[in-house]
């Protein structure tokens, strides 16, 4: 099957995981956060590997200007966070008593659609090299993007618009996402920039957004999960070269 369309269905699948954190925070405003932030954990860890075992290796080996591009999307993201959206911090909107001002909601949501753009971006790119890559990337953006989609209709609420803007913000993470699986789509003679500029994307979002949630947890555990995402990302990756994918 065509590539193209193979990241379309994963894309579109990864899409509808925004949609869906979306439609989680408007049916119900207050979630267990414990539970909320041990997912992030084995995001977080799954993206890692991801990003270090997978797409740098393999944007190392497609371009000699791997590393400076994994900078530049590194740098990206931070520039669009910061800058973009200065105030807003990821964790603070799932509590209820957290009020941010209009505007601020709107910048979080323009960072948002740059990082989520690169979610398909990465999802193409990685499918665009081989079957096993394309899937483990989408696992790794998958297991971000309910609690992406929770993040920014929580972002929402808490700025005090409506639920129906917060699941438009949600639906518009999703099509984001499909830009960039098309847009990459039509950029094959790029493919090691693409998926070296999308690893310092993964990198920034699993280290600088996720990350920080986890290390405000006390105790073991919640690190624990870093790992077991790594483990996951590597079990999974075995299994797919098993099979000749």
């Amino acid at each position: 099957m065509d590539p193209f369309y193979i990241g379309l269905a994963f894309g579109s699948a990864a899409a509808a995981a925004n949609v869906v954190g979306g439609l989680l925070v408007t049916i119900k405003r207050r979630w267990d956060e414990a539970l909320l932030k041990y997912f992030i954990a084995l995001g977080a860890g799954f993206m890692l590997g991801a990003a270090f075992l997978g797409m740098i290796p393999e944007s190392m080996r497609l371009t000699d200007h791997a590393p400076l591009l994994i900078l530049a999307g590194y740098l990206l993201i931070h520039f669009a966070e910061h800058i973009l959206a200065s105030h807003f911090h990821f964790g603070e909107e799932t509590h209820v008593e957290a009020v941010l001002a209009p505007s601020i909601s709107l910048f979080a949501l323009a960072g948002l659609l740059i990082h989520t753009f690169f979610d398909g971006v990465s999802i193409a790119s990685g499918f665009h090299v081989s079957v096993g890559l394309g899937f483990l990337i989408f696992v790794a953006v998958a297991l971000h993007k309910i609690p992406e989609g929770f993040t920014v209709g929580s972002i929402m609420l808490a700025a005090g618009r409506s639920r129906g803007m917060a699941m438009a913000s949600s639906i518009a993470l999703g099509l984001s996402t499909m830009v960039g699986v098309v847009f990459a789509s039509y950029l094959k003679g790029l493919l090691g920039y693409r998926l070296a500029i999308s690893a310092g994307v993964m990198i920034y979002v699993a280290a600088s957004d996720l990350m920080p949630e986890v290390n405000r947890e006390k105790g073991i555990l919640m690190a624990l999960m870093v790992f077991v995402g790594v483990l996951l990302f590597y079990l999974t990756e075995r299994l797919l070269s098993s099979f000749g994918f």
